[in-house]
């Protein structure tokens, strides 16, 4: 018998939906006081006693840290085999799903509370998700364990499951039925319920450091392939747990950072409970970057967790899991975060090094494309999922505004072609007017001499990242394809996008799609900005290595730009060599031909990477559901237009004659 959560609760313990507790109403059991004084005193989140109706259920002192599913997990199970409280038997219902019917007893913000007072008793009081534990008296004999069809109610599949029975003719390749076996093996129970996947299940890794853990932006794609493949129980258990952890306290060195962070992992673990007799119970320890080298805040994780919030409703058709209290708090937690006022004078978030995929230094302090890219996905996905009230309308004016401002910034500053190369070239420096033209000061010698004879006639890419007088011309491969994904460059800057890459296929794709960054930091520019990382070295890991999980955004950004043909070419590269080489993490090399020197073996979210680009390609009109079009009521918004001086003026009108939008 398999241990489960009999309470799910947070480090402090809450009666915000005032549910009954009362021994004689079993639907939801009872903390006991010393349960609640443990998890007080711990900065760690307990999930449960393993206790059922009761009884300890002991673990095995030889478990390990954390137990991978078997390919079956997608099932529940019904135990009958327990005593109740008063001597009758008593059967439990036990539902994998965390909080699957929540919606009956949790409504959106709007109906009950204003934005104030939640988040008031959210931050200061806790929050708890409870999974639900139904109990019911069974009459006669104690049945056996028997396995159950389980569907939630509230989750609508018929998108993903209708177009696997279409496409169930097709025969599966043998590399597609390993690339599943294996993502499987990586599944995460938590108190018997499959929360997430591990970043990497290499048995023969004797030193697994946090590769063991279940990382929030790795499971993304993993994320996606159980949802395509009509499997939405592990993404709903996801977000919800990780949503809990947010609540957390965080501190390093005496100093707490905000209170909407999302972790950058977590792990669970077994420990032994008080009383010994070899009971075990298990708890998610969360790293919010207190453990990370550089001890940096993952700035991406709740810009993922957002994204991946709205993908879930719209591929199940589930969108009572946005509505809840608890998860509209967690998004505007999380925007809270990324649009409070600061210092800066941009629009695009100032971010430190590492706080990315990118999580050792690599000189992308400040603002990074890949951080805007997924700022603004995460907004307009906010903007979507927003419960719009009194309390709420100021935060969907900001998100707006800062929707506009952002996306003229981007395409206007950030975008490069050989135009613009040629403009920059001829820039005057020194400019102290409100109507300058090199607004940043670039000085023209910080082109790069390899740039001049790269940039092809024929298509362009939206720079690194843009500081005062400083423009990084690296090409970054995630930031570029989710601006496609997202909308968050015109439509002729992402098609620009795609006919570079096209163009300089042997430079960014080679042997192995795709190149993390290009090109690689080498010589001297290496060690000083760098700090002659030994794992960043040129044209390896982020340095100009090969990434095969960037496989399914490029698939994504392919389909809907209408270039389908340009991802299949990637895939095929991608299939002749994964499976032989066992799934690595990336590759070296500037044409991606070796095995990274310090990669990870059966990395998950290469292999998830790998199915989500397969099943996008087989079902493209599911791609819809993951991008954006041009939100044209963006471009009309100004914040200049608000103002009530004279003073501003905005140079809006002017560029967006330069900026076609179709």
């Amino acid at each position: 018998m398999k241990p489960y959560c009999r309470v799910l609760t947070s480090c402090r313990n809450s009666s915000i939906f005032k549910f009954p507790s009362s021994k004689s109403n079993h639907f939801i059991a009872d903390n006991s006081s010393k349960f609640q004084s443990k998890l007080i005193h711990s900065r760690r989140f307990h999930c449960c006693s393993a206790q059922i109706l009761g009884k300890k259920c002991g673990i095995n002192s030889n478990r390990r840290a954390f137990r991978l599913s078997d390919p079956n997990w997608g099932q529940i199970r019904v135990y009958r085999s327990c005593s109740g409280a008063h001597g009758g038997r008593r059967g439990v219902l036990v539902i994998s799903n965390v909080a699957s019917d929540f919606r009956k007893h949790s409504t959106s913000v709007e109906s009950h509370v204003n934005e104030k007072g939640f988040e008031s008793i959210y931050i200061n009081g806790g929050l708890n998700v409870k999974p639900l534990v139904i109990e019911r008296i069974e009459r006669g004999h104690v049945e056996e364990e028997s396995g159950l069809e389980f569907k939630d109610p509230d989750v609508n599949f018929d998108h993903s499951e209708g177009l696997n029975k279409e496409k169930v003719e097709r025969e599966v390749p043998e590399i597609e039925k390993e690339a599943w076996r294996l993502l499987r093996s990586a599944v995460v129970d938590y108190c018997g319920n499959p929360v997430g996947t591990v970043a990497a299940n290499d048995p023969g890794d004797k030193q697994p450091l946090n590769y063991d853990q279940v990382f929030i932006r790795d499971f993304v794609p993993s994320a996606l392939a159980f949802l395509l493949k009509g499997e939405g129980e592990i993404v709903k258990n996801f977000l919800l747990h990780t949503l809990q952890l947010q609540s957390w306290e965080k501190t390093v060195d005496c100093y707490s950072p905000g209170q909407g962070l999302m972790p950058a992992s977590f792990k669970v673990r077994t420990v032994p409970l008080d009383g010994g007799n070899g009971a075990f119970e298990e708890v998610l320890d969360p790293d919010f970057g207190e453990s990370a080298i550089g001890r940096v805040a993952p700035v991406d994780s709740g810009l993922w967790w957002i994204i991946l919030l709205r993908a879930y409703g719209k591929i199940t058709g589930d969108y009572a899991l946005q509505e809840r209290v608890d998860v509209q708090t967690g998004i505007r937690l999380i925007l809270n975060l990324c649009l409070t006022d600061g210092f800066d004078m941009f629009p695009s978030l100032l971010v430190t090094d590492g706080s990315c995929m990118i999580d050792r230094r690599m000189g992308i302090h400040g603002h990074p494309l890949e951080i805007q890219a997924l700022f603004y996905s995460a907004l307009r996905c906010s903007r979507e999922m927003i419960t719009v009230n009194d309390g709420t309308k100021n935060l969907v004016r900001a998100i707006n505004n800062r929707l506009s401002a952002l996306s003229f910034h981007i395409r206007e500053y950030y975008w490069v072609d050989m135009k613009k190369i040629n403009e920059i070239y001829r820039y005057k420096t020194e400019e102290y007017s409100t109507d300058a033209i090199n607004k940043f000061n670039i000085y023209p010698d910080q082109i790069p001499t390899w740039l001049v004879d790269w940039i092809p006639d024929q298509g362009g890419y939206l720079i690194g990242n843009l500081q005062p007088a400083h423009m990084d011309f690296r090409f970054f491969t995630l930031g570029n394809l989710w601006s496609i994904i997202s909308s968050l460059g015109t439509a002729k800057q992402n098609e620009g996008i795609l006919n570079l890459i096209e163009a300089k296929w042997d430079d960014l794709v080679a042997h192995m799609p795709l190149k993390i960054c290009y090109p690689a930091l080498e010589n001297e520019e290496w060690r000083i900005i760098t700090g002659s990382d030994p794992k960043n070295t040129p044209w390896s890991y982020h340095n100009g290595g090969s990434w095969p999980t960037l496989l399914w955004q490029f698939t994504l950004a392919c389909i809907k730009m209408g270039r389908p043909e340009l991802a299949r070419k990637a895939v095929a590269l991608a299939e002749e060599r994964l499976s032989v080489d066992h799934w690595p993490e990336y590759y070296d090399t500037r044409n991606g031909r070796f095995i990274g020197k310090q990669s990870r073996l059966y990395q998950t979210w290469t292999i998830a990477g790998f199915l989500t680009s397969k099943m996008l390609l087989e079902n493209p009109e599911m791609a819809s559901l993951l991008a954006w079009e041009e939100d044209y009521e963006l471009l009309e918004i100004c914040v200049c237009a608000l103002s009530k001086t004279g003073r501003k003026k905005c140079s809006r009108s002017a560029a967006r004659s330069q900026i076609p939008v179709q």
